[in-house]
């Protein structure tokens, strides 16, 4: 029988409930402190928790997570990577340890009521030590209690086997990863889960979660507490237990696949030279489904979140070019997608017309801009003669402003005998996604855990608080039908998106900045109290991004101005904040404004 995702979520949800563990919803694509630009590992909303404060549903968790990591997309076109993907989950927040961790991985990876693994499939990785960690021997002794043979049971380093967040800053620690032997034949005497060759493949990861590096450059301490961080890629452990050959033969992706097979007269196969377009489309279409419908969604643009999806987007139409489809026709994928998983992701009914005219705009937009990359193309060709060059950052400008595919480039070039420096397109291309990878890292000092110093750490919650301050401002100005699009926070000032149908006048400005300061000098206490979802809506809380935080969620009140439902770290006090100032108002996508402002 077919473990298709839907039967092994089933099964994941029925093992951890077994097991007296809680289930939490699957949090936003868009974190609440942002701290990066996506959700991804399905511990990021848990990292208070993981501190030492009490989360309100128990210290037995588990969940399935969507994730999204911008670091592979240009990956994407093989036989397993993507940008969206599911991540399963289950924490012990300062209850077991490694023990029944390990002992819980092997029943539920051999069990056949299970998973049903074939335990001479099975190997494991385990940290080696270092000179300030010693050599992790229980969780080895622990597998070999389970039944894993010592022979199977490999130390390996802190490059390997040792967990932290990007940035290295924050809670860290051991691990052990569990590996599948696919059957290929070994690549030397001495090939295990260490070697690239494809025998092996990780098919779950159990971090032991009992260190903490508080600042940049800080020594490693003790958490107050030890947890268990465990993680499961659906898409991998579906291919494998199935004996695919590709992740992108899983049940998700057929129905999509089979769409692209019918518009494009070609066949999905990754012996041709097509395999790698069916792949890249139905990852990042499905990834833009998700972007699209996510609770707090997200539209195309040129900045942050908005220009990764324009991205994905973008790359998919040069694909279905390829492939020969008319690019307007990827809404018949995207709506594959979003049938399969509306059932379980209740948003997705909601905005299924939003997501799918979304979509359309931006194919529309791409497909404009390329006209006019035609045409800034012939401007510079005009410019040269047979046998000159184009220089790589040329191609590459081609390519970022106006999403020039560089083959498409080197074909307009061949046709008049112009040559193209693709080794200084590469070098153009590294350096930004180099300088994308620095702005990512840099967005870890808007979450309180990354920041570099206690001054920051008091910048944030002063500005955090004063957004919902401003949000209550806005709809006692501007209408109640204004509800927050997106928040991103720096310990210099905050960047508010929201709903709003028209420029926000002067006189409306003003009237925002001066509620908020009123509000400020009335120095309001701001207090929080956990509740369901139900009750907060009662009690008048505003906040529509109920999944985003769980059954149960944190109220804050500024005394009788703000009540509204949110994760994120505050003030304790509005008198705290000082004088607050809006710098800009600008349009941030289609019926979304956008405010920049700052404390003084």
């Amino acid at each position: 029988m077919e473990l298709t995702s839907k039967i092994l979520m089933r099964k994941w949800r029925e093992f951890w409930l077994s097991k007296n563990h809680k289930e939490i919803k699957g949090a936003s694509l868009i974190p609440s402190d942002n701290s990066v630009l996506f959700t991804t590992a399905g511990m990021q909303p848990l990292i208070p928790y993981l501190m030492g404060e009490a989360h309100p549903l128990g210290k037995r968790l588990f969940d399935i997570q969507p994730c999204l990591r911008t670091n592979d997309i240009d990956e994407v076109g093989d036989n397993r990577h993507h940008t969206m993907f599911f991540m399963l989950g289950n924490w012990s927040v300062g209850d077991y340890f490694k023990k029944e961790a390990i002992s819980w991985s092997w029943e539920y990876l051999t069990d056949p009521k299970w998973l049903g693994i074939d335990p001479i499939r099975l190997a494991v990785t385990v940290f080696e030590g270092d000179e300030k960690v010693a050599r992790d021997e229980v969780s080895a002794e622990l597998w070999q209690k389970c039944g894993m043979p010592k022979e199977r049971i490999y130390f390996c380093p802190k490059g390997d086997n040792w967990w932290e967040i990007g940035g290295g800053v924050g809670p860290c620690g051991p691990d052990t990863e569990i590996f599948y032997d696919t059957g290929k034949p070994a690549c030397c005497e001495t090939c295990g889960p260490q070697c690239d060759c494809g025998k092996w493949v990780e098919i779950w990861n159990n971090v032991f979660m009992e260190y903490n590096v508080p600042s940049a450059g800080a020594q490693l301490e003790k958490l107050p507490q030890q947890n268990v961080d465990t993680g499961m890629g659906l898409e991998r452990i579906e291919c494998v237990l199935n004996g695919y050959d590709s992740t992108f033969r899983d049940d998700c992706f057929k129905k999509p696949i089979e769409i692209l097979q019918n518009l494009s007269g070609k066949t999905f196969d990754f012996a041709n030279e097509y395999g790698k377009y069916f792949c890249i489309i139905s990852d990042h279409i499905r990834a833009s489904v998700f972007l699209l419908g996510d609770v707090q969604p997200t539209t195309p643009s040129n900045v942050g979140q908005g220009y990764i999806l324009r991205r994905l987007i973008r790359r998919a139409v040069n694909c279905a070019r390829k492939l020969g489809i008319e690019p307007k026709m990827l809404t018949q994928v995207a709506d594959a997608y979003i049938q399969y998983y509306k059932e379980d992701f209740e948003n997705f009914a909601k905005v299924e017309k939003f997501i799918l005219d979304e979509l359309t705009a931006e194919v529309e937009k791409f497909e404009r801009a390329i006209e006019g990359g035609i045409k800034e193309f012939n401007s510079i060709a005009s410019k040269l003669n047979s046998g000159d060059t184009i220089d790589g950052k040329t191609a590459f400008r081609l390519f970022d402003t106006f999403g020039f595919p560089l083959d498409l480039t080197l074909d307009l070039a061949e046709e008049r005998g112009i040559l193209v420096d693709k080794i200084g397109f590469e070098e153009a291309f590294k350096q930004h996604q180099q300088k994308s990878r620095d702005n990512s890292g840099a967005m870890f000092k808007g979450g309180v855990a990354e920041a570099q110093s206690e001054e920051e750490k008091i910048n944030l919650r002063r500005l955090h608080s004063a957004t919902h301050l401003m949000l209550a401002s806005l709809r006692k100005i501007v209408g109640d039908t204004v509800e927050q699009r997106g928040s991103n926070i720096t310990p210099e000032r905050l960047r508010y998106d929201f709903t709003c149908d028209h420029k926000l006048s002067a006189e409306e400005l003003k009237a925002v900045e001066d509620m908020v300061n009123e509000q400020i000098a009335r120095d309001l206490p701001i207090t929080f109290e956990e509740m369901s979802i139900d009750d907060a809506r009662a009690s008048g809380a505003i906040g529509i991004f109920d999944s985003k935080y769980g059954e149960v969620v944190k109220v804050y009140t500024m005394g009788d101005f703000s009540k509204e439902i949110c994760g994120g770290p505050h003030a304790e006090r509005t008198g705290e904040l000082g004088h607050f100032r809006i710098q800009k108002e600008e349009s941030s996508s289609s019926g979304v404004r956008r405010i920049k402002a700052v404390l003084e």
